[in-house]
């Protein structure tokens, strides 16, 4: 296949690790990082807004925020990074990766800091407020998936580049580790400053206002990292195979490589040009052609990734609520404000610690030596074990003696989520498709992803109330109970095991070879060969 590639990108290929690939994952991970921090760390805080916001005097239970507004804070952010997905894939195609890889950025810095200065005189009014910020903050996460992942993989050789991209993606595990140790240290402190009771000692005085400052200074930090790769992150220059074979540029994808990889170049510009002209097939993403060729890999990332987000943001933003219906949390009543955030951020950080960080750096370890699909395989298959494991003796794991065992099998579902589909839908999407469709058709797969995650936030918040009316969160009607569904993720991962089936496999082959970019010569080659034999 390399001598039907332009041969500055078979060069590419042979290319060895250089220092600019690790600083390329820095500086398109520091996305990431934030992008996890902002998108996960509302969980940790949605408690205590309910105890601030929403109290109701003479009350025996804490306040909590109402379905409409804990739907819509734990959602409006999936919404919008869905459409700056789709919206970004699609302008990262048309006017280059580079070009629109800062305006991204600059969202998310701006939004994390207006989200924590939402504002109003009502509780309605912040929850607004709070709501439309984070939904544009979603808007640019949802920018860095397409860009972040194809410019990795266009600047990768074919020998680990997928190490490389899901290095970029593993940076989401120190994105919720920050998040959880940022809202303990901030919960401690503020706690030591302004002691308070219990709720149940003094229902008022348990929230102190000072608390108020606590969740904002939360989702501002957010916005740090970020902002100190944005100067990098302009110096990188537009990526070769994007120049290459989009833009026909072969004078600047020349000088590019040779100036970012320091390699020598052995192909003259006219020789480029001339590789360049009528081999790159020109079908579009609505074509015949195109479903022809892709139809079913777009299917099987897609509908992967659906299914893998409503299991995994399901567990993810609601740890909180399954900590507690198990026992590991403390009651509510027995905890003030801080003490409660304090709590569940340290919760969810022992989880991250123990099982998500872990999964993604064995992913990035293992993905160039077993392959993409085995890993997405085996993870929905031991994701489906485990919760099947913690579903169906569910009354086992409420009793204080297991909560330890409980603790262990929910943080394998975390490692095998993220060394399995959480990390490969990821990677894939940025290695099979055609360079100038590359970045829309992974905003497509990431926006079903998204999509997927929505359903997660909205359905699992309702679903997961138990079936006795009596003992639901207050305004929650009914639902199928913490038990069944457990199951109905599990049965859900099981899908996502059998459409694993449609992804193909990229390891060590160039992304030429994967996106068929050239096979319309290569048939013509292979029918002249047969008709000289």
């Amino acid at each position: 296949m390399a001598k039907d590639q332009l041969e500055v990108l078979h060069v590419l290929d042979q290319a060895k690790t250089q220092l600019y690939h690790f600083t390329a994952v820095v500086i398109a991970g520091m996305g990431f990082f934030t992008d996890a921090y902002d998108l996960f760390c509302i969980s940790l805080v949605t408690k205590l807004l309910g105890r601030i916001y929403y109290y109701v005097p003479g009350s025996s239970k804490p306040g909590s925020l109402p379905p409409n507004a804990a739907s819509a804070v734990n959602g409006v952010a999936l919404c919008g990074t869905l459409a700056g997905q789709l919206f970004f894939g699609w302008l990262g195609d048309k006017l280059g990766r580079k070009r629109v890889y800062g305006i991204t950025l600059m969202l998310m810095v701006g939004c994390s800091i207006a989200s924590g200065l939402s504002f109003g005189s009502s509780p309605r009014a912040v929850m607004a407020t709070l709501c439309f910020f984070r939904f544009w903050l979603g808007f640019g996460i949802g920018g860095d998936y397409p860009l972040s992942a194809t410019i990795m993989a266009e600047y990768s050789n074919k020998k680990t580049r997928g190490s490389f991209i899901a290095a970029v993606f593993a940076m989401q595990g120190f994105g919720i580790l920050a998040g959880g140790t940022v809202a303990i240290v901030l919960s401690s402190i503020f706690g030591a400053l302004y002691p308070a009771p219990p709720f149940a000692k003094d229902p008022l005085g348990s929230t102190v206002p000072q608390a108020d400052y606590v969740w904002r200074i939360i989702l501002m930090f957010g916005a740090l990292p970020a902002a100190l790769t944005y100067y990098w992150r302009m110096k990188m220059p537009e990526t070769p195979r994007y120049t290459a074979l989009v833009a026909k540029n072969a004078e600047k994808t020349c000088a590019d490589m040779s100036k970012v990889l320091q390699v020598d170049i052995p192909v003259e510009k006219q020789d480029l040009e001339s590789q360049n002209q009528g081999k790159t097939a020109s079908f579009g993403l609505f074509s015949k052609e195109f479903l022809r060729r892709h139809g079913l890999h777009l299917l099987g990332t897609t509908s992967t990734w659906f299914l893998l987000d409503i299991a995994y943001y399901s567990q993810n933003l609601f740890q909180k609520d399954i900590f507690s219906a198990v026992g590991w949390l403390p009651a509510a009543k027995s905890m003030s404000g801080l003490g409660e955030l304090y709590m569940i951020s340290r919760a969810q950080t022992l989880i991250a610690l123990c099982g998500t960080v872990p999964g993604y750096w064995f992913t990035v370890f293992l993905i160039d030596r077993i392959g993409r699909f085995t890993i997405q395989f085996v993870g929905f298959a031991f994701m489906s074990v485990f919760m099947f494991a913690l579903a169906i003796p569910y009354h086992h794991w409420t009793l204080k003696e297991n909560h330890i065992g409980f603790v262990v099998m929910y943080g394998l579902t975390f490692f095998f989520a993220n060394f399995g589909p959480n990390s490969t839908t990821f990677v894939v999407p940025a290695e099979i498709f055609p360079a100038r469709l590359r970045a829309t058709c992974h905003g497509i797969s990431a926006a079903s992803g998204k999509a997927g995650a929505i359903v997660g936030a909205f359905g699992f918040l309702y679903a997961s109330q138990s079936q006795d009316k009596a003992k639901t969160d207050p305004g929650f009607p009914a639902g199928i109970g913490m038990r069944n569904s457990l199951i109905m993720l599990a049965v859900i991962n099981l899908l996502g095991l059998l459409l694993t089936l449609l992804v193909p496999e990229s390891k060590g082959k160039s992304l030429e070879e994967m996106s068929q970019d050239y096979c319309e010569e290569a048939e013509n080659n292979s029918k002249s060969e047969a008709a000289i034999v």
